[in-house]
């Protein structure tokens, strides 16, 4: 499948972008507006009704919100810290952190033979605590030492994720039979675009992928793995079955880092956006074989 794909050519757009920079450095200012694009498109393929599926699982829904706002930012700044980061790196991380769930966590819940509704109930819930709980957090963390613009990125945060989700919302429930043909190929326009912004954002880090590649790397890579193992063992802990864990651990590892991106240039620095770069990257890599080990494990 194409998402199963989607790291080698996110490594393919990543070798052209050092190669090339100058392609993608001008497209800046894309990045914002492509990000609504996907927003907008995820709204049109959900309907007032997807909402119940988040009260009928309302006790999991907030056990999974819960460890992706509690454990994954502390991860990330105790990350940071031990491996001694910038400022700038730093902040990056914590926009990964503190994110919320990524939209291809959906299609990779599927592919594990996870609970598909639950992980949409997830992605929702979590989108919007989002918009309070990550300039909240980033704050928290690293107010002391940066300026955190809490409340512009609340109501920038408004316009990317719920303005536009929204409106597509809005969209499919009065044009639904009109748009379900168009409706196929969103997976593949949303992969496209952070192709793109993963390609932009390494260009702009051309200089600086020297020096810090290497560490960041490996703190992303624990990162992510500290995320789906903690999502799938706390779940069992507190006695769910193996679907219902496998669910959550998806929606915990894989972030939404489009937005922490996004989010790092507006408001912090180009070094500050190669965290969710790198992210976006490895968490697709690391979500396709996990999806792969569920599919193919003969006894759930």
């Amino acid at each position: 499948m194409l998402l199963l794909a989607f790291p080698i050519w996110a490594l393919i757009i990543s070798a052209i972008a050092v190669t090339f920079p100058h392609w993608f450095v001008d497209l800046k200012t894309w990045i914002v507006p492509l990000l609504m694009a996907v927003m907008l498109g995820m709204g049109l393929t959900l309907s007032w009704q997807d909402f119940l599926q988040v009260w009928k699982h309302r006790v999991v829904v907030g056990l999974g919100v819960a460890i992706q706002f509690v454990v994954m930012p502390l991860v990330a700044w105790l990350l940071s810290m031990a491996f001694g980061f910038s400022v700038e790196l730093t902040v990056g991380m914590m926009l990964v952190g503190a994110t919320a769930g990524g939209t291809a966590s959906n299609v990779m819940a599927y592919l594990a033979k996870g609970d598909v509704a639950l992980s949409v109930s997830m992605t929702i819930v979590s989108t919007l605590a989002a918009v309070i709980l990550l300039p909240l957090l980033t704050w928290l963390y690293i107010g002391q030492t940066v300026d955190v613009p809490v409340t512009s990125m609340l109501f920038m945060l408004l316009k990317m994720i719920v303005a536009p989700l929204f409106i597509g919302m809005l969209i499919n429930h009065f044009f639904h039979r009109k748009i379900q043909r168009f409706l196929p190929a969103f997976p593949v326009f949303s992969m496209m675009v952070i192709l793109l912004i993963i390609a932009i954002v390494v260009a702009l880090n051309v200089n600086n992928l020297a020096t810090v590649a290497w560490t960041l790397v490996l703190a992303v890579i624990l990162h992510n793995v500290i995320g789906l193992a903690s999502g799938y063992y706390l779940a069992i802990k507190l006695g769910y079955d193996s679907v219902i864990a496998r669910t959550v651990a998806i929606e915990v590892g894989m972030q939404n880092s489009g937005l922490s991106v996004a989010l790092a240039l507006k408001y912090f620095t180009v070094v500050s956006a190669l965290p969710g770069a790198m992210f976006s990257i490895w968490h697709n890599l690391s979500g396709a074989v996990f999806a792969s080990y569920w599919q193919n494990k003969n006894k759930l």
